[in-house]
């Protein structure tokens, strides 16, 4: 008799999102419409060898606006994010910092322009507050993760607020440290991208200088911007972070006003829906018209758009980690090449995602192509670097094949599983800057947004907003079934 083995969970889920990616791919609009894509790009490329850092007249205070933008915003979403976290057994607490962080910072970024302008407060709170959710989050983990022994040796009658700064804090505050380092490189990345809607950071010279073919000086602003990042963990030290803040809050372009009557318009008149603002006849059927346009004309669209280069870019980031990670794996190269693999690695996931987009799109042409390029890229670099480094504690048997062979039999085998894990970790945030990649005119969620925004239509984009935010926390929800199913866990069918 024969014996039908069943696919495993993990087999499943793998040709599952596979089979989804390639119908995604069938429908994709991924063609080259420039003329000579590799002409530009060979242009690209001398420019990148030869940069030019006297081209740009304001270097050196565009990379501190950068770091001023970023030091304030993670600063103060972590003061907000720590003080939620111990709040985030309530239902309120963790549906608010849902729907916050799912919101991106150029959406938060578009919205706080309209009242407050190119302020020094609009990319501070665009960075702030979707910070604040996402650390709220990861902070409540931390501590339910957090050894409870210690708990057991706390004297009857402690106080809560005791037991929580002497026994608690001490045992996860390493963590938390370790987390806002990389929040902080996450903000620096924020903050540049921000100079793309008209903030004076590395993102407004970049955007002017690829525009201009001026590559030279992309060259030496993108330079910069990876030294900054680099070199993070040398000039950030605890015992001078207060001096940091106060020079960021100082620095800043503070002298810029802003009307209160125009925010209060914006908050009560501008985002209200068209039709309960005028004295129609029947507001009920103008309200419903005006929901049926967008909904059907471009929430939904928007919606698909979105979802289908979303899983696109997700298989490509999975298929990319795969080959990323051994570049920097202890069990696949040697020495020499693995310093190699690490600067790339750093290089790539250094660029945010919106950044290399925007270079592809001047090289292929306005497409899904350099959106998926740019997600895969930036996602896979991320995930390979976590699971290179997961490699460095694998032990393999002392006669473990080599070459290609110890790849696919026996080190892709164990690093699988944990990949997938990070791969839908990631799922949310490539959702995010999916959606957001259609302020560069890919028709994601992100592109109606940005025309609503440029009309002067703000009702319709805060709508379109929080659709987005709505299928981002829906992509969160079946990413944690989706991880649990992987898993092998009990809700696996």
């Amino acid at each position: 008799m024969t014996v039908r083995r069943t696919p495993s969970p993990l087999a499943r889920t793998t040709s599952g999102f596979l089979f989804v990616a390639l119908v995604c791919l069938a429908f994709a609009d991924i063609a080259i419409t420039t003329v000579d894509p590799w002409h530009e790009f060979g242009r690209l490329l001398s420019g990148l060898i030869a940069p030019d850092f006297y081209a740009t007249d304001s270097l050196a205070i565009s990379l501190l606006y950068t770091l001023a933008f970023a030091l304030l915003g993670v600063a103060v979403g972590n003061v907000f994010g720590f003080g939620l976290a111990l709040l985030f057994h309530s239902r309120i607490v963790r549906t608010g910092c849902a729907v916050v962080r799912a919101v991106h910072e150029l959406f938060w970024a578009l919205i706080f322009l309209q009242m407050f302008g190119l302020s020094p407060l609009t990319g501070v709170l665009a960075i702030a507050i979707p910070y604040s959710g996402i650390i709220a989050k990861v902070y409540a983990e931390i501590l339910e993760e957090a050894d409870r022994r210690p708990l057991q040796a706390v004297p009857a009658g402690t106080g809560h607020a005791s037991t929580f700064l002497f026994v608690r804090l001490p045992d996860v505050w390493a963590h938390f440290r370790t987390y806002s380092m990389y929040r902080l490189e996450c903000g620096i990345r924020s903050s540049a991208v921000l100079g793309f809607i008209g903030l004076p950071t590395l993102g407004f010279h970049l955007e002017s200088a690829f525009k201009q073919g001026h590559y030279s000086e992309v060259s030496a602003l993108l330079i910069a911007f990876y030294l900054i990042i680099a070199s993070m963990r040398i000039w950030m030290r605890k015992p001078i972070l207060p001096l940091y803040l106060l020079a960021a809050a100082l620095v800043l372009p503070w002298g810029t006003t802003f009307s209160l009557s125009n925010i209060v318009r914006f908050l009560t008149h501008d985002i209200v829906p068209y039709p309960l603002r005028t004295d129609s006849a029947d507001t009920l059927a103008a309200l419903g018209d005006w929901l049926s346009m967008l909904l059907f004309d471009q929430a939904w669209p928007g919606a698909v758009a979105t979802v289908q280069l979303t899983m696109i870019a997700l298989v490509a980031t999975g298929a990319l980690t795969m080959i990323f990670f051994p570049l920097i794996s202890p069990l696949m190269l040697d020495r020499a090449p693995r310093t190699v693999g690490h600067v790339f690695l750093v290089v790539v996931r250094s660029t945010p995602e919106y950044i290399l987009a925007f270079v592809l799109l001047q090289l292929w042409g306005p497409s899904m192509l350099p959106a998926i390029v740019a997600l895969a890229l930036h996602n896979g670099a991320i995930i390979g670097h976590l699971i290179g480094r997961y490699t460095e504690t694998v032990t393999l048997r002392p006669d473990a094949p080599r070459g290609l062979d110890r790849y696919f039999y026996e080190v892709a085998p164990r690093v699988y599983r944990p990949m997938l894990a990070l791969l839908f970790y990631r799922w949310e945030v490539i959702l995010r800057e999916t959606a957001i990649l259609g302020i560069l005119g890919i028709a994601t969620l992100g592109f109606y947004v940005d025309s609503a925004f440029a009309d002067l239509r703000f009702d319709r984009a805060m709508f379109l907003i929080a659709v987005t935010a709505l299928l981002n926390i829906c992509i969160d929800m079946i990413s944690r079934a989706v991880r649990a199913c992987a898993g092998g866990g009990s809700g696996c069918s």
